[in-house]
């Protein structure tokens, strides 16, 4: 009996020098300042969880990936994402595995779980086929924690590990495109009015990240949302007259905005030990223009496909040359040259409205 608990610990032990030894990166931008990088969110942030979904919402294959070393990876951009960069920013020395394809130790230096056309709500996007919406992703990130804990041998420690991590969150983008702004699919905007769907969709996300806060995570950056009614797509799908967006949905979409710094304070008063922090991508955006020599705001950088409306690039289409003057690669996803600036702002925030109550550099001291 006592050999028999020896070799256990000497198991559990070496899986847990095994996981460490496995994760100490080859630094090339400084220390490592957080253990793991845990993503969840929509296309802003997905890096190949849906590339062998039966859906729509797909990026692997050119010319999305144009500017990216692996090519198309399922990434909605040119290039790297606002997540590659923080993770560069926060020293990883590789960007984080989709939850689709990442395997044993690789786990612990964190996992993305975003989706292409995932929302809030369980509903939104079904139109475009299988997406993996902010409640799967809590499921999956469930099956990750009990990878983990097989692992280690431990849930506790587990939990202690997790503690220590880097969450951040992009997610209500599709709750608007693909729902509420979609009348004649869905019947949201028949049953709510704007202030009221935006305390729906409030009053759930509030509760998605108190789970996520019950699975272990105490440190979590929510991204705010971006300006819908400014996106190619959009523009193309409703016009405008004489404005540069479409004002109907920035101001239904400014409703949900309004209420994340709230909902913020909320979650760090109630729950103990809770570092909640809002990134206002919106505001900096507003900004990035001019920062690095963006030119063209309105024209996707490649070449969309014929579906009025769907805003994605046209498979093995063109891409314009250049790409470090356009704001936006598609119908709806910045270029990578913006996507930069958001995540340097995000982490070191360059005016007081980026962040609250604090960046992700200062959340990663904690």
């Amino acid at each position: 009996m006592a050999s028999t608990c020896i070799i256990i610990l000497w198991d559990v032990t070496m899986i847990t020098l095994i996981v460490f030894m496995n994760l100490k990166p080859v630094l090339v931008k400084g220390e490592q300042k957080v253990p793991c990088l845990f993503i969840m969110g929509d296309s802003t942030f997905d890096n190949g969880n849906n590339n062998n979904l039966l859906t729509a919402a797909k990026a692997n294959y050119p010319p999305y990936g144009i500017d990216f070393p692996d090519g198309p990876t399922g990434r909605f951009t040119n290039g790297r994402n606002v997540a590659d960069f923080i993770a560069e920013l926060l020293g990883f020395d590789r960007y984080i595995e989709p939850f689709a394809t990442v395997k044993g130790v690789e786990m612990f230096r964190g996992v993305s779980y975003a989706s292409g056309a995932a929302g809030i709500l369980d509903e939104t996007a079904i139109h475009v086929g299988d997406r993996i919406s902010l409640n799967r992703q809590l499921r999956n990130h469930n099956v990750t924690i009990s990878h983990m804990s097989t692992l280690l041998g431990n849930k506790t420690l587990t939990m202690e590990y997790l503690s220590k991590c880097i969450y951040i969150v992009q997610i209500g983008n599709n709750d608007y495109i693909n729902n509420y702004l979609l009348p004649q699919l869905y019947p949201s905007s028949h049953m709510y009015k704007p202030e009221q769907f935006a305390t729906l969709l409030i009053q759930q996300y509030s509760e998605q990240l108190k789970t996520l806060y019950l699975h272990g995570a105490r440190k979590i950056v929510v991204f705010g949302i971006g300006g819908i009614g400014c996106v190619p797509a959009e523009l193309d799908l409703y016009g405008t007259e004489d404005t540069a967006c479409v004002n109907s949905i920035d101001s239904a979409v400014q409703k949900f905005s309004d209420k994340l710094k709230p909902m913020i304070d909320d979650l760090n008063s109630d729950l103990p030990d809770a570092n909640f922090i809002y990134i206002n991508s919106t505001s900096i955006a507003v900004t990035v223009p001019s920062s690095v020599g963006i030119t063209n705001l309105r024209e996707p950088c490649c070449e969309i496909s014929v579906t009025k409306g769907e805003g994605q690039c046209k498979r093995g289409g063109g891409a314009c040359s250049d790409r470090t003057a356009r704001f936006f690669w598609d119908g709806f996803h910045p270029s990578e040259a913006p996507n930069k600036v958001i995540a340097e702002r995000a982490y070191t925030a360059f005016l007081s409205t980026d962040a609250y109550p604090f960046d992700i550099s200062q959340l990663a001291q904690l």
